[in-house]
């Protein structure tokens, strides 16, 4: 899945968050509704405009994300 073409991120549209080309769909928030437990077919029934790609691409942009993500562990 190359997310690139299926992923933006536009200064001008919420504050620069990653948004599903298209729509003004936050990347997170489609990742939060999947942690809350709706399955893909109910994204996809109650936001008609989107694709399974669509969903498939957020799912990568943010396994890449976290990919790169550091946690820094101070001493206590």
């Amino acid at each position: 899945m190359n997310w690139q073409e299926r992923i933006m991120v536009d200064p001008n549209v919420l504050v620069g968050k990653p948004i599903i080309k298209g729509t003004r769909i936050a990347v997170e928030f489609v990742i939060d509704l999947l942690a809350r437990g709706w399955t893909t077919d109910q994204i996809l029934k109650e936001y008609d405009h989107l694709t399974p790609d669509d969903i498939q691409a957020c799912l990568a942009y943010a396994g890449e994300v976290l990919k790169t993500e550091r946690v820094y562990v101070t001493p206590a």
